[in-house]
């Protein structure tokens, strides 16, 4: 017998445990504080929407759990924050509870894994689950897009993490990319990597031009720039700026590519001194590198393959690998580097009209 309840401050910890019962620790990539913060309403986002949390319990023992995020303006609606144990009858109460609620307030699809917004997370990983995650990589059991699809959720959306191979010093460069790269330059544009002091000042350009073009990104909604600098303040800290590649033509930003150490799950708990220890250490030579996010204003295009270059140009010096992650499938820069491409990562997005 499954009972399925909303969530009320007196089930906060079942709902944050629930997770370290699923996932051993090293794959974990929750983030309680994020979690807390959105139960209580109280999360730099929490204006744009309502969050409303549910809990599954057979024999008082939680055994999935999910929440459904409602915008004001949207008759759509997204069903995140799921884990659960490998039992379709438990997905299929806590999944026939959240639609019934999003029924109750207007909402006509489901869109998920969707953890509240575009900018905390989204998306289920599909395939790989025998390799180490990386920093920022969804997490989730081998059983879960079975648990969805069951329940008649559809995949309308798949994303790939490229794993690119180490590059040897001697290896040579692909020559397109070289002459995209020297094209470029001899136009007038700079290629550079910022300084730490300069980056309060690039991070709203960036901001300017990264929601200009992720506007029609699925699940995409607008923030202030505001709210992005309190999103990502902890960029300035986690960055090794050599690995931060910025395009400008007359002084204004026209692309950029930023790349993150690849930190596993270390930085998503409490950060205490092993953790900034560990960072410092692994920031100005990690052995791999996350390649997060990349953005070109279309009157430049072209310009991602000559930021590729430099980027990976700063990958030989280093002799790091790295992996070009969550790019919507069929994108240009799933292609990009190509062949330097180990295999890929699969990601899924799910959606069901109600």
């Amino acid at each position: 017998m499954y009972l399925v309840k909303k969530v009320t401050e007196n089930d906060y910890e079942d709902f944050l445990d629930f997770p370290s019962r699923i996932h051993i620790k090293k794959e974990l990539m929750q983030k309680r504080s994020d979690e807390i913060a959105l139960l209580k309403g109280t999360h730099t986002l929490s204006n744009y929407f309502t969050f409303t949390a549910f809990l599954c319990y057979c024999d008082s023992k939680v055994v999935a759990r999910c929440a459904v995020t409602i915008y004001t303006d949207k008759d759509e609606a997204y069903l995140g924050f799921f884990d659960s144990e490998d039992n379709i009858e438990a997905v299929k109460a806590i999944m026939e509870a959240a639609e019934n609620f999003a029924r109750e307030n207007g909402i006509v699809k489901l869109t998920g894994p969707v953890d509240a917004s575009f900018w905390i997370g989204y998306r289920m990983k599909s395939n790989k689950f025998d390799e180490k995650r990386f920093f920022s990589e969804p997490y989730g059991k081998d059983y879960y897009p079975k648990l969805w699809k069951e329940n008649g959720y559809k995949i309308s959306q798949v994303y790939v993490s490229n794993i690119y191979k180490k590059l040897s010093k001697n290896e040579e460069d692909d020559e397109n990319y070289i002459k995209r790269y020297n094209f470029f330059i001899k136009k007038g544009y700079s290629i550079v990597s910022p300084s730490r002091k300069d980056w309060d000042k690039v991070i709203g350009e960036v901001y300017t031009l990264l929601v200009k073009l992720y506007s029609d990104f699925p699940v995409f909604s607008h923030i202030t720039e505001k709210e992005f600098r309190e999103m990502y303040k902890d960029l300035k800290t986690v960055l090794d700026f050599s690995m931060v590649k910025l395009g400008y033509k007359n002084n204004k930003l026209a692309g950029f590519f930023i790349s993150v150490p690849d930190y596993g799950n270390r930085l998503c708990g409490n950060i205490g001194l092993p953790e900034i220890l560990f960072m410092l250490k692994n920031r100005r030579r990690c052995d791999n590198y996350i390649l997060l996010y990349i953005g070109v204003d279309e009157k430049h295009l072209g310009l991602g393959s000559a930021l590729s270059q430099a980027m990976f140009e700063e990958l030989r010096r280093k002799r790091s690998s790295s992996i070009g992650a969550l790019i919507k499938k069929g994108k240009v820069s799933e292609k990009y580097i190509d062949n330097k491409i180990l295999y890929q990562r699969e990601y899924l997005l799910f959606e069901k009209h109600l």
